[in-house]
């Protein structure tokens, strides 16, 4: 198949690896922004695979300014606060976000993955997402741009490549192979992702609430039970539809780690029966596990293994990463979605700053400065994550040990300090108008976008 022909554009084509959410994020602020793009999924059709989520006003901000939050706000729930019990549902503490809205000037809220996929992927206009097409390689060819090369013997020509295609992303490993070739990839980027928890979940059907009286609640019911003995945490939440999202997390010894570290970790319903068997009977405080097993589909259970890694070089020439193909995350700090629409924001902000002038020279330039707007935010939450992993599924003694002084003698108080003072970082689309002040914290200001303040200025001439 003959390859395209490159002619340079302003503003960048932008071809964007991954339909998850990052990569729709992205392609959602992009299409604000007036820059072309296309998506390119491997996977043939959407997987309505997912637990719960939960979003918070690091980013929240972003969806008011978009016009989303109101919709989000119709598929989701607030969260008052969380349970904890001991496996014999004694309940060991209660922590709960009173007057955190009044100070941050949010909520936060739960919801079901899947649905806040559909209602991103319903603001796209349609047919921008190929389904079906695996990327084998990048390419630059002589004439200019850079391309992708799919496992159908297609290939796509564009100015920009952004790798938003998770852990194992295909772009990522095209772009450290040719780097490696070059001696120019640190050695720390040679290495694999660290592996130390494996955790499933899944979402029920709509329930009976005369059975499950919290589905009653609307706000959601929070639930997290620790296990005594074993190397397992659970949790349940009740989302809106009468459904009660679950998730079981394993922490795993060094050795199992070890021997697991080639296994991919894509969402799939596959291998997952005999982990079923051995959570079944967890109790909950409003049923075992395997009542909500029972009554979630088989295919949308599924099974991943939790891994955590710090990327050095997220960009070269003309291509660069966001999200988990970046920075992947351990979840427990709820950040892993946020940081990759935080990235899919500040990208935005600074292609639309050189969209107009689009030369190698400027889109180094902004794949510079996402970075160093970027690296010090996401180092800081990558760090935490591995904290409160070790706070909420920890296992080990001196891991039980900090549980305990968590949830048992630090105050209430002392949290929601920590939770203020994270909220000041909320960038802000910079290219649009801001949504309203909220709260009274103090916020961290976006950098501001020069060619929008000239085309306001413009507007009033």
């Amino acid at each position: 198949m003959s390859e395209p022909t490159y002619t340079p554009q302003s503003p960048p084509r932008t071809i964007i690896v991954g339909a998850g959410i990052a990569g729709i994020f992205l392609a959602i602020l992009l299409d604000r922004a007036g820059i072309p793009y296309d998506i390119f999924e491997r996977a043939p059709l959407v997987k309505q695979l997912g637990a719960v989520m939960s979003l918070n006003v690091n980013i929240l901000p972003v969806f008011e300014q978009l016009g989303l939050l109101d919709d989000l706000m119709k598929i989701s729930f607030t969260s008052p606060g969380m349970h904890v019990y001991g496996e014999n549902m004694k309940k060991m503490a209660y922590r709960g976000n009173e007057g955190i809205k009044e100070t941050v000037g949010y909520d936060y809220i739960v919801f079901s993955r899947p649905q806040l996929y559909d209602l991103l992927l319903s603001k796209l206009p349609p047919n921008k997402v190929n389904f079906g097409k695996k990327v084998l390689q990048i390419k630059y060819p002589a004439e200019g741009g850079v391309m992708i090369q799919c496992s159908d013997n297609s290939s796509y020509l564009g100015d920009i490549i952004v790798g938003a295609d998770g852990a194992y992303s295909a772009v990522r490993q095209s772009l450290y192979r040719q780097l490696n070739d070059k001696k120019e990839l640190p050695f720390k980027d040679t290495q694999g992702l660290k592996i130390g928890y494996m955790t499933m979940v899944g979402t029920t059907d709509p329930l009976d609430e005369a059975t499950y009286e919290e589905l009653k609640d609307e706000f959601t019911r929070f639930n997290f039970v620790i296990g005594k003995g074993k190397p397992y945490t659970w949790s349940t939440f009740t989302v809106p539809g009468k459904r009660i999202c679950w998730g079981v997390q394993m922490q795993l010894s060094s050795a199992e780690a070890d021997d697991m570290a080639f296994r991919n970790t894509e969402w799939g319903p596959e291998s997952n029966e005999n982990m079923i068997q051995e959570i079944y009977d967890f109790p909950t405080p409003n049923g075992t596990l395997g009542q909500f097993i029972d009554k979630t589909p088989r295919e949308r259970i599924s099974r991943v293994f939790l891994e955590e890694k710090m990327f050095e070089t997220w960009f070269s020439s003309r291509v660069i990463l966001i999200g988990d193909a970046a920075h992947k995350m351990l979840p427990s700090a709820g950040q892993g979605a946020v940081n990759a629409m935080q990235d899919a924001v500040i990208l935005a902000n600074c292609l639309y700053e050189i969209a107009q002038d689009a030369t190698d020279d400027n889109i180094a330039a902004a794949f510079q400065d996402f970075k160093l707007q970027r690296y010090p935010h996401v180092k800081h939450q990558f760090d935490l994550s591995k904290t409160m992993a070790k706070v909420i599924y920890g296992q080990t003694w001196h891991e039980r040990l900090l549980r305990n002084i968590v949830f048992g003698y630090l105050p209430e108080s002392m949290l929601h300090k920590d939770t203020i003072k994270a909220a000041a970082y909320r960038p802000l689309v910079n290219f649009v108008p801001p949504p309203p002040e909220r709260g009274t914290c103090p916020v961290l200001p976006t950098k501001a976008s020069k060619r929008y303040q000239a085309e306001l200025e413009a507007a009033k001439n």
